[in-house]
């Protein structure tokens, strides 16, 4: 259970929506969601509503959270018919409560129930993960450790579920495979060591990329020091072998506890002197934030 003393530490956090959001890859997640929620119309409402009628709504908060996927919600409905009116009342990374209101849409009826769903979807899913980075966040304040996301996310989905990490106040770690060395415990398992996965990868990439190495133990710690590693994670590794590592690193490496790492562990384990905390849950099993829209 989330104590709720975290959700009064700290500022809101905010950000310019424009700047952070590619709306050209937006607009395509947000077609694919359309023609699966709609891949003949919608049966119900273009038999029941006169295309003429018009309406108006209001996005309200049912639990406390943090605000995230607005500007996805307000691109569904533009898409769905640009003559929709969209008015935010609030900014992304904002806390919000149960009863305030985020936005208000008017325009043709039948456009509003056509892109409810989808919008909510969008918008509830991006403020769960958005609320649970911010509890982290607020865990480890006034530590110099900083929680990561990872990619474990919704295929498909990461650029916007990653954005909605920066809206909690999280830092990105990597976008895909492309961004950064990672050698995890399959890549050792074929490449032999890791004096020799990190030797060989530094040869073809230089310094110009960084390395990070998993480990799970002091000695494989050391060793990844030693060949050159510019980050380390610690995966699934005792309170006591972390200590240990932090000790042996001593700011020589970045250092990113990692492995099934809950919000009553965190602290502990930033006090220890990590770097970065990464935390696959705040994507991968995430839950949404209760979030409706109110028809007027």
């Amino acid at each position: 259970m989330i104590p709720e003393v975290l959700f009064d530490l700290g500022a809101s956090w905010h950000y310019n929506r424009k700047a952070d959001m590619n709306f050209d890859e937006v607009d395509k997640l947000i077609r694919l969601a359309l023609a699966e929620d709609m891949p003949q119309g919608d049966i119900t409402t273009d038999n029941l509503i006169p295309p003429e009628a018009t309406s108006q709504g209001v996005f309200i908060a049912k639990e406390r959270g943090v605000l995230a996927g607005l500007p996805v919600a307000e691109r569904v409905f533009k898409l769905v018919d640009k003559t929709v009116n969209f008015t935010p009342y609030i900014s992304d990374g904002t806390k919000i409560h149960p009863g305030d209101r985020l936005a208000a849409v008017a325009g043709p009826a039948r456009a509003l129930l056509k892109a409810e769903r989808t919008a909510l979807n969008f918008l509830q899913r991006l403020s769960g993960i958005a609320t649970l980075t911010r509890h982290f966040v607020q865990a480890l304040a006034g530590t110099s450790t900083r929680v990561l996301d990872t990619r474990k996310t919704t295929p498909g989905l990461r650029s916007l579920e990653k954005y909605a990490v920066r809206m909690g106040g999280g830092q990105n770690h990597r976008f895909s495979l492309s961004d950064m060395v990672l050698i995890k415990d399959n890549h050792l398992r074929l490449v032999g060591s890791i004096t020799e996965a990190v030797h060989k990868i530094r040869e073809r990439v230089g310094h110009r990329i960084k390395i990070e190495v998993e480990v799970t133990s002091l000695a494989e710690a050391q060793e990844a020091l030693q060949a050159g590693a510019d980050w380390i994670m610690l995966d699934n590794m005792s309170l006591e072998e972390m200590k240990e590592v932090v000790h042996l690193i001593k700011g020589q490496a970045v250092l990113e506890a990692s492995g099934n790492i809950t919000l009553e562990k965190a602290r502990t384990i930033a006090s220890l002197g990590v770097d970065f905390i990464s935390v696959g849950r705040l994507t991968h099993s995430v839950k949404a934030l209760d979030i409706s829209l109110e028809f007027i």
